[in-house]
């Protein structure tokens, strides 16, 4: 196993490949490993915005990164460390001097080692809003009365806080309900689980294991497609769970009719119980949300700055925190307020542009979306799923991102802007009499972050 100094180098020449010169110098300065004890790695970090800043924005390109150089990495936690601090731990690294870290501040962020939850996702951190409100009462209906939802399936783009609440249920559950078992794992790590079990001939305890809780909640559902061992153990444990009337509680980034790669019995299962979707916060929801996080952490910064970013920030919630945290380490530096030209200047330097995405990116997602593969879009086909996924691209294309209908023509195989335009108006005319073509097209424009 390479040393910690080595393991945080090589992590962080692959984040750099990923980011920005400038974002990597203001995100990834002066932070170190302290600690790597059991699968846990603690990152030293010089101050609470770059630690907010690497949890929301960073964390699973960190994990990612640190797993793919060392297998027994299970979980990511960051504290506070001064500079000379970090400097002076390092040196007593690579003197091989064990000395402990101050535990203090890693109670706030320890994960449960018997539960594998957060402590920190409750509910009295989470903003609740109509793009939110059917989820959290699903949410709120299986801790009060299990199983009347069984399964619940809570899917969204990412960024939209499903995490925190599915989390803040587990957490809720185990205080309402004393003496039961609760788990929480990500699909990524059920996976891991399953492969190491049966590389070790330990299938059974594997079973046994996920056999026992009473609530078990399942992050991000869709890292299962394809993987059909790993969906056919999920599948028998489903089973016997719902079978002795346990909660069973999954995240997906997409509806589980849309996964692709995954077995038809398994979305039978997933939509058998609620199935709850969690959209784009709206204005109102996205300045609650900013006022929330600033009140939270004690940030003196004026309501008009908040109104700003919360109409020109229209992404996810983890965006609206990162455009926060960036105008608050300014305000932090420059130890005033800023102007309004300032936080105008930071937002549109900081923020993602929709248009930074490109025409087939767009049109790959919508394809996933519609479960097809991206090059059907472009043939020459009048099956009716095609055509109707073929359109509704183009009309998210024409709408959302202003592409001249010639483009989109040539880009959709060749087509004339005749019939681009024909196909926008018909998706139009659908929209005023459709719920569903509507439904339709809000969750891909939650899934392009528009």
């Amino acid at each position: 196993m390479q040393d910690n100094t080595m393991l945080w180098e090589n992590t962080l020449q692959e984040i750099a490949s990923q980011t920005s010169r400038a974002n990597f110098n203001t995100w990834f300065k002066n932070t170190i490993i302290i600690k790597h004890d059991q699968g846990t790695i603690v990152v030293g970090v010089p101050n609470e915005f770059v630690k907010e800043w690497l949890l929301t924005k960073y964390h699973k390109a960190i994990v990612k990164a640190l797993r793919d150089r060392d297998e027994s990495v299970r979980a990511v936690e960051y504290v506070i460390t001064k500079p000379e601090q970090a400097a002076q731990q390092q040196k007593q690294i690579q003197q091989q001097k064990e000395e402990k870290p101050n535990e203090q501040p890693l109670l706030e962020l320890s994960v449960s080692k018997e539960d594998n939850l957060n402590p920190k996702y409750t509910f009295d951190t989470f903003v609740i809003g109509p793009f939110n409100e059917l989820a959290y009462s699903a949410s709120q209906a299986i801790i009060n009365r299990p199983t009347v939802y069984n399964p619940l399936f809570i899917y969204g783009g990412t960024g939209l806080g499903k995490t925190h609440l599915i989390q803040a249920v587990g957490n809720t559950y185990k205080q309402k309900h004393p003496g039961v078992k609760v788990f929480y794992v990500t699909s990524e790590q059920f996976s891991m689980d399953y492969v190491n079990a049966v590389q070790t001939n330990k299938v059974n305890p594997f079973k046994e294991k996920y056999r026992k809780y009473d609530l078990l909640i399942m992050d991000d559902i869709q890292f299962l497609s394809g993987k059909e061992k790993t969906q056919e153990e999920l599948f028998h444990v489903f089973n016997t769970l719902y079978d002795n009337n346990k909660q069973i509680l999954f995240s997906s980034d997409k509806h589980p009719h849309f996964i692709q790669g995954l077995e038809d019995r398994l979305r039978s299962r997933f939509s058998a119980g609620m199935v709850v979707d969690i959209s784009q916060p709206d204005y109102e929801s996205r300045f609650a949300i900013l006022k929330t996080k600033a009140e939270r952490q004690h940030l003196n910064i004026h309501p008009k700055s908040l109104e700003y970013i919360a109409t020109h920030v229209q992404g996810n919630v983890r965006e609206l925190e990162g455009a926060l945290n960036t105008v608050m380490c300014q305000i932090q530096l420059k130890q005033k307020q800023l102007s309004q030209q300032e936080i105008q200047s930071l937002i549109k330097s900081t923020g993602k542009s929709k248009k930074n995405i490109s025409i087939k990116d767009i049109i790959k997602i919508i394809a996933e979306f519609y479960n097809l593969e991206e090059e059907t879009l472009y043939e020459k086909t009048r099956r009716k799923e095609v055509v109707r996924s073929r359109q509704v691209a183009m009309y998210i294309l024409r709408e959302d991102f202003s592409i001249s209908y010639p483009l989109i023509g040539r880009k959709m195989g060749g087509k004339d802007h005749t019939t681009v335009m024909h196909s926008c108006l018909k998706v139009k005319e659908e929209l005023k009499n459709d719920p569903e073509i509507h439904n339709e097209i809000e969750k891909i424009r939650s899934l392009l972050s528009i």
